[in-house]
């Protein structure tokens, strides 16, 4: 049994980890902090929260848990996340797990030194169709994937978005929030490895009040075939139609036999290969909800399934996601991975 307690709740994506977390027989829930008052009188209109300490460092003390789950303001995490290793706890966290590469490398140290396991919420793997997608890539047939296209266009919701995204030092780049998923999903569907980050770009596009907040973002990158992948991750959805459009996560995938397309928002694959003469939908495999809340939990327990989000590979989809983010803000080409 895994004692967890969760730290902040300033982003909603937490509250699908702590349902997971509560429903899970394998976690006990031992406490929640969150440290900012305003956000506190919020969650008392909550019944799914039961706040025990106003203190981060003193629930850690007091609580005995085992492992923390991390739903502060992203700025924030780092820091939180490395607190945590340095008292011997696991971490699991909602993305972005960390907004420099200087808290990376020391993240990255500490649970290598310590083999302390950190999980993140990248429940895109869990769906069924990009699992079905997988599956098919990973069989062959499409042949070997050579080029991706990949666009996750969001709604800004300015009004309703949490209003710290907007406040310097707060969100760490466009391009570490969202891109982190393709740095994940790529590699692991395709079986390919990122070699280079050709060029990234974030700029200034409608938050003009606030213009250090790059709401348009973009990346080229290489894969270890000579493949490329061209990411299309800004805040440009119509506010009005939410996340309901094909382009909030579409996924197409070029293979020597065949092209693969996955978008969430549909109950289909699409999926034409050589010799066809009209493109096929299938339907998708089962999701696995939380699952990478059980994935985290099975590396703690040393019993890992394969294929699944290990330490490694949330350790190094956030490098990833990183450098391109570096790449943007510094001018950055051809930066290897």
């Amino acid at each position: 049994m895994i004692r967890l307690a969760f730290m902040g709740f300033r982003h909603g994506h937490i509250f699908s980890l702590l349902k997971h977390a509560s429903e899970n027989p394998r976690v006990r829930l031992v406490g929640a902090c969150e440290e900012d008052p305003a956000t506190r009188d919020l969650l008392q209109q909550n019944p799914a929260v039961a706040l025990t300490h106003t203190s981060y460092r003193t629930m850690l003390d007091e609580t005995g848990c085992d492992a923390v789950a991390i739903g502060d303001v992203y700025g924030k995490r780092g820091r939180l996340v490395i607190e945590a290793l340095r008292r011997g706890l696991h971490v699991i966290s909602d993305k972005p797990l960390c907004t420099s590469l200087a808290e990376y490398e020391t993240i990255a140290a500490l649970s290598r030194d310590h083999r302390l396991r950190i999980g993140l919420q990248l429940d895109l793997r869990d769906q069924g169709l990009i699992r079905h997608a997988r599956r098919l890539v990973r069989e062959g047939t499409i042949g070997d994937v050579h080029a991706v296209v990949v666009t996750a266009e969001h709604p800004l919701l300015k009004g309703s978005r949490p209003a710290w995204y907007f406040e310097p030092g707060a969100h760490g780049g466009t391009l570490n929030d969202i891109a982190i998923h393709a740095a994940d999903l790529i590699p692991w569907m395709t079986g390919r490895s990122w070699a280079m980050i050709e060029s990234a770009r974030a700029w200034n596009i409608r938050t003009h009040d606030t213009p250090w907040m790059k709401d348009g973002a973009q990346f080229m990158a290489v894969l270890d075939n000579g493949g490329g992948v061209l990411g299309e991750v800004s805040y440009l959805m119509p506010d009005s139609l939410g996340y309901s459009l094909p382009p909030y996560w579409r996924l197409t995938l070029f293979g020597t036999e065949g092209v693969l397309e996955v978008v969430p928002t549909r109950a289909t694959l699409w999926l034409a290969r050589q010799g066809d003469k009209q493109p096929v939908e299938l339907t998708p495999d089962d999701s696995t909800p939380g699952g990478y809340l059980d994935a985290f939990v099975d590396e703690i327990e040393g019993t890992p399934r394969p294929d699944s989000l290990t330490t490694e590979t949330v350790l190094h989809a956030t490098r990833v996601a990183l450098l391109l983010q570096k790449a943007a803000d510094e001018q950055m080409t051809r930066v290897r991975i």
